[in-house]
C-alpha cells in the first residue's frame, strides 16, 4: 500500500499533524449480523462499504486515524498489523468487498437482531459478495 500524507481535520476543529500511513483498519468477523455503524459518523474519509450482512473497509481509502475503532460496539475494527491470527483473512475480504459494495457515509438503523448476533462465533457463512 503507497504511504499517505494527511492531514485530518476532525469535527471540533482541531487539526492532527501529518503523519504517515502504511496500514489501514480492518472489520472482522463480530461485524457480521450486527452492523451497528457507529463507525461510519466518525469517519472522516467515508471509507467503510456495506454489504448485506456486514460492513468492511477500503484499504485504499483508510487513512489509519483510528477514529472508528472505540465506536464499534461489537468490536469489531482492527488495525490490520494487530489482527487476531484467526481474523487475518478478514483484510482481504475488506479489500474484495469494498470493490463490490457501495459507500455508506451516514449510520443507519442496526438490524433488529444485531445484539442477539454480536460475540457469536463462526457467522463466515453469512458473507456474500452481493451488494444490499
Amino acid at each position: 500500500m503507497a504511504l499517505l500524507r494527511v492531514f485530518v481535520r476532525l469535527t471540533h476543529g482541531a487539526v492532527v499533524a501529518p503523519y504517515t500511513a502504511a496500514m489501514s483498519y480492518v472489520v472482522t468477523e463480530n461485524c457480521i449480523r450486527c452492523k451497528y455503524q457507529d463507525c461510519v459518523e466518525v469517519c472522516p474519509v467515508d471509507c467503510f462499504h456495506e454489504g448485506p450482512h456486514m460492513l468492511v473497509i477500503d484499504p485504499d481509502e483508510c487513512i489509519d486515524c483510528s477514529l472508528c475503532e472505540p465506536e464499534c460496539p461489537a468490536n469489531a475494527i482492527a488495525a490490520e498489523d494487530d489482527l487476531p491470527a484467526g481474523q487475518r483473512h478478514f483484510a482481504g475480504l475488506n479489500r474484495e468487498l469494498a470493490m463490490r459494495w457501495p459507500v455508506i457515509t451516514a449510520q443507519g438503523p442496526a438490524p433488529a437482531d444485531a445484539d442477539q448476533w454480536k460475540d457469536v462465533p463462526g457467522k463466515l457463512q453469512w458473507i456474500t459478495a452481493a451488494p444490499d
